[in-house]
């Protein structure tokens, strides 16, 4: 009896440890993700699927010698040391105004000229220097006026400047007289040996088309003349030589590439100055030569 009671309780142990290693085998958690070996049992984290189990390059740690997530924060530090001012560049003076190549001769040339600012005859651009040039640029309609001391601006200054300072060479005596220096391609009038209108800047007559210098006297005056040859209307027309005489420019009076047929032609707002003052039989002195005619 008591041997069949010994093998009753042998066999009943075969058959739980027999249930419990199938269990181990069969348990999917235990698979890993991927078909991975399976790690040891009870070591598995349930739903999540994933493995405890060390890696050759991951030895088991227990869970309090893990970095905590929660680490307490680094001491703040105050606005002052993390907060670094720069200071603000200063604008510059001639900000937005470039300098151009003839700074300095234009800047001698307007304070010669008068009338347009202060400027400082150093060859450095500044805001005063800049406002002074952008006004003698839309006064003598120089385009882009942007207060860069360009050829064109350089060159419309200088001739102005050496007008102004030579008006004698009209001699213009007692009575109102229309002054052309061809040579200059500058405008002026004078009364009595005063200068009534300041010299401003002109275009005469291109190649093949040259103005003819000497004396005369406006014959006709027409506030909108037809040119029957051009098929174009000449503005505040004076004439005083046959076909050829002042009027407003049609095209920018700068572009030297080109001129007129002979005519004197003027911007608006001196067209319209010089017509005012003008009357029939006003004298007209032409003098000098337009270069390349």
């Amino acid at each position: 009896m008591q041997r069949v009671r010994f093998l009753a309780r042998v066999t009943a142990l075969a058959v739980v440890v027999l249930v419990g290693v199938g269990a181990c085998a069969l348990d999917p958690q235990a698979e890993g993700v991927g078909g991975s070996t399976p790690g040891p049992v009870g070591l598995t984290e349930g739903a999540s699927g994933a493995s405890a189990s060390p890696t050759p390059d991951q030895p088991v740690t227990s869970p309090s010698a893990q970095p905590s997530r929660t680490a307490s924060p680094k001491p703040s530090r105050s606005p002052e040391a993390t907060k670094t001012t720069k200071p603000k560049p200063k604008p510059s003076a001639s900000a937005g105004c470039p300098q151009g190549e003839h700074q300095r001769a234009v800047e001698t040339y307007l304070t010669r000229l008068g009338g347009f600012g202060t400027l400082t005859v150093d060859g450095e651009q500044s805001a005063a220097d800049c406002a002074a040039i952008k006004k003698f640029q839309i006064r003598y309609g120089i385009s882009p006026s942007s207060g860069r001391a360009g050829p064109t601006t350089y060159d419309v200054a200088k001739r102005l400047a050496d007008t102004d300072t030579d008006t004698a060479r009209c001699r213009a005596g007692s009575r109102l007289t229309f002054c052309v220096d061809l040579t200059r391609q500058t405008v002026w009038a004078m009364r009595g040996g005063t200068v009534v209108m300041g010299p401003t800047v002109t275009r005469t007559g291109m190649s093949g088309y040259a103005t003819p210098a000497g004396t005369y006297s406006v014959g006709r005056k027409n506030p909108r003349e037809w040119s029957n040859p051009y098929e174009v209307w000449l503005p505040y027309w004076q004439q005083f030589n046959g076909g050829i005489g002042f009027h407003e420019t049609t095209t920018y009076l700068h572009n030297g590439a080109i001129g007129s047929h002979g005519c004197v032609n003027l911007l608006h707002r001196d067209a319209v100055r010089l017509w005012e003052l003008g009357s029939v039989g006003t004298r007209v002195v032409v003098i000098g030569r337009r270069p390349g005619t």
